[in-house]
């Protein structure tokens, strides 16, 4: 494993972060700037109001319009995060790698599998490391399922549903709500790039996969706004997962089914808005959720709260810097990214 180039010992990672709307303002910049092991030297943005956010916000990093502007400055950086739309992501990862960069690049990685395949190529080739920002594998809630699966608490597990819903008929106010599925658009890519990684990451690799997207936004010609996935893995566990901005009553984040219990959780995860509210990941509050937002382990009639497990997105980036000094590996292994988008691509082709 390449290591950091000019690593001296505990130097902190150089790092920009390419773009400043909810991806880069909301999770990268404040986890970046609040981790010892970083520094948020760059961030790229051409909007004037966002850079001024940014200058406000970070005032010892330097903020550039493009990221032309950033790669003439490669040599004063070791990390390029991009916090861009997916359309964006092959072309500005390949060119960060090609300057000798290590790259995160955020969910759902690229547009295509097959772009996916060519990127990881380059990134071996380049001698550099590539990641991907699959941050909910450190929600609250998952890490609290994934301890009660490791104690063998529900028995043996037979079925998993999942929820990302909201009720935001105006939209999500970003490129989310413009863009094609042909440019990585789409609740599918967005939303189930989170929720198909997460169905995989608890039960395994997928033998069946199916889908349904429905598109109930104001444009008859938009992406999916709507989307429904049913994975059968190896294990045989069955995962059915949805995707929906526009329901005006959400279901259970979680429901999982097992022959000794179940689990239920409602709600998401409370890091996003806590981050966008300000609260900075060292505060002592950052990830814990209330008690009154625990799931429930047991049968009907006698079911009993589960404390949540800290949400913990910093780790993230604390092992994204251990696999950058050679010790460790990466957080997110992009060929697992790649496996989700080979179910997206494969659900797309027939939904």
């Amino acid at each position: 494993m390449e290591t950091l180039k000019g690593n001296a010992g505990a130097a902190p990672v150089r790092t920009a972060v390419v773009g400043f709307g909810i991806s880069g303002k909301v999770f990268h910049a404040p986890l970046i700037s609040a981790h010892p092991g970083y520094s948020l030297d760059m961030i790229v943005t051409a909007d004037p109001v966002r850079a001024a956010e940014a200058a406000r916000l970070y005032p010892d990093t330097r903020i550039v319009p493009t990221p032309e502007a950033l790669f003439d400055l490669a040599g004063d950086l070791d990390l390029v995060v991009l916090g861009t739309p997916p359309l964006t992501h092959f072309d500005l990862a390949a060119t960060a790698m090609a300057r000798g960069l290590h790259v995160v690049v955020d969910k759902p990685f690229v547009t295509t599998a097959a772009e996916g395949e060519a990127l990881i190529a380059r990134a071996s080739d380049a001698g550099v490391q590539l990641t991907v920002f699959q941050n909910r594998r450190w929600d609250a809630d998952f890490l609290t399922l994934r301890k009660l699966l490791r104690e063998g608490a529900l028995g043996e597990v037979r079925t998993f549903e999942s929820r990302f819903e909201w009720w935001r008929p105006e939209g999500f106010g970003n490129w989310r709500d413009t863009a094609a599925v042909s440019d990585g658009g789409g609740i599918l890519n967005d939303l189930g790039a989170h929720l198909i990684d997460q169905a995989i990451q608890l039960f395994g690799a997928v033998t069946e996969s199916y889908g349904e997207t429905a598109n109930r936004g104001p444009d008859p010609d938009g992406a999916d706004t709507e989307a429904f996935v049913s994975l059968l893995h190896e294990s045989g566990v069955r995962s059915r997962l949805w995707m929906n901005g526009m329901a005006a009553q959400v279901g259970p984040r979680f429901h999982v089914a097992g022959s000794e219990a179940g689990y239920t959780k409602w709600g998401l995860d409370s890091q996003e808005p806590a981050l966008a509210a300000g609260m900075t990941s060292s505060d002592p509050a950052y990830g814990v959720d209330p008690e009154e937002s625990w799931g429930r382990v047991g049968v009907d009639g006698a079911t009993q709260p589960v404390p949540a497990q800290t949400g913990a997105y910093p780790e993230f980036y604390t092992r994204l810097a251990g696999a950058l000094r050679g010790e460790g590996p990466l957080p997110v292994d992009p060929a697992e990214s790649l496996e989700v988008l080979k179910v997206i691509d494969t659900i797309r082709a027939f939904a």
